[in-house]
């Protein structure tokens, strides 16, 4: 099989973009960046959240939040909260388009944006949100046999969670949950 490239990836991925919603759908509802490094071998950029945060506390995860009021849409939020929690610039993002939302254990519906970013980036981290930012190798990332199904039981119904590590990070729930999906939707 050959190396996984940028403009292989940016093909397959504009190639099967998920239907688009007919209405603005219901609810509280958020986005998350999902940055693809533009290198000759890309990366997926992905960041450790701050361990002070009252929710999801030191997990890996994608630069992401809450829509607010002022955002014109979900890739508006997706890339405002990628400048305020890692500092990437909304003008230097080139977005492919959004994955399938999801919806998370706290009851958002949560859009992936899918977005490429240079490698000449300097990322400014905002230490209230996140404590770091770490890259792994995107054909590495979307291998679809190194992500474990584990099954955990909530308020008396199965929730299937995914999981992986990569180097010292456990990518796990709505992060790794993403991930495969992209790797299912450009079948790597």
């Amino acid at each position: 099989m050959q190396p996984l490239t940028l403009d292989a990836f940016v093909t397959r991925f504009i190639l099967q973009q998920p239907e688009k919603p007919q209405q603005r759908p219901a609810g509280r509802q958020a986005a998350v960046l999902v940055p693809i490094v533009a290198r000759e071998a890309p990366g997926l950029l992905l960041t450790r959240r701050s361990r002070e945060l009252r929710k999801h506390a030191g997990q890996v995860a994608f630069p992401g939040g809450m829509q607010d009021d002022d955002d014109a849409s979900l890739v508006a939020t997706a890339l405002r909260e990628a400048q305020e929690e890692v500092g990437i610039d909304p003008d230097q993002v080139k977005v492919l388009g959004q994955l399938a939302p999801v919806t998370s254990s706290t009851g958002f519906r949560v859009t992936p944006v899918v977005g490429v970013i240079s490698p000449e980036i300097t990322l400014t981290i905002n230490p209230d949100e996140v404590e770091s930012a770490f890259e792994m190798p995107l054909e590495e990332a979307l291998r679809l046999n190194r992500y474990a199904s584990l099954e955990v039981h909530r308020a008396g119904l199965r929730h299937p969670v995914w999981l992986s590590v990569y180097q010292e990070y456990l990518v796990w729930g709505m992060t790794a949950g993403i991930i495969r999906s992209l790797s299912q939707q450009i079948a790597f």
